[in-house]
């Protein structure tokens, strides 16, 4: 997607405000435009990928992502996966719970390298990025519980069941 007619148009508006008020006022406003290519674009971006993680929530299991290419952003849309015709239909995986104020936090993962790759192998398989198969992953475990593995311990056998 191209930002630049979206950024000339506000140098435009600027510059016509500017015009309105003066001659110090449009020398400021030109001295100004040569600031607002980045800034602009910055915002423009928050914008979109804002609006692409509400079509995310809306559109799950699909998603949809906002990479840049350059300077420019793109727009990658993952469709949910296709069920076979003869397989049972299975619950789709619940959307990841969202805040009122749509805050998001960012955390750090360590998983063992065989345990990552797994990750990564599911989150390709259901056509998604890894961070947002980690979001489903988790909101299933808490939201709808997870059955923990039995482990046996000579004659005992311990954990959750369903």
């Amino acid at each position: 997607m191209d930002l630049t007619p979206y950024v000339d148009n506000l140098r435009r508006e600027l510059a016509m405000a500017a015009e309105a008020v003066g001659d110090e006022a449009r020398a400021l406003a030109d001295r100004l435009t040569t600031q607002v290519d980045s800034a602009a674009r910055l915002t423009l971006l928050e914008a979109l990928s804002s609006a692409a993680a509400e079509i995310t929530r809306d559109l799950a299991p699909g998603s949809v992502d906002v990479r840049l290419r350059g300077r420019d952003p793109e727009f990658v849309v993952t469709a949910p996966p296709a069920e076979p015709a003869a397989a049972p239909r299975a619950a789709a995986p619940p959307p990841p719970p969202v805040d009122d104020d749509g805050a998001m936090t960012r955390i750090n993962l360590r998983l063992p390298e065989h345990l990552k790759q797994r990750v990564e192998d599911a989150a390709a398989q259901a056509g998604i990025s890894v961070n947002a198969w980690l979001v489903r992953a988790a909101s299933a475990a808490l939201d709808h519980g997870v059955r923990q593995p039995t482990t046996h311990f000579g004659q005992r056998y311990t954990g959750w069941v369903r």
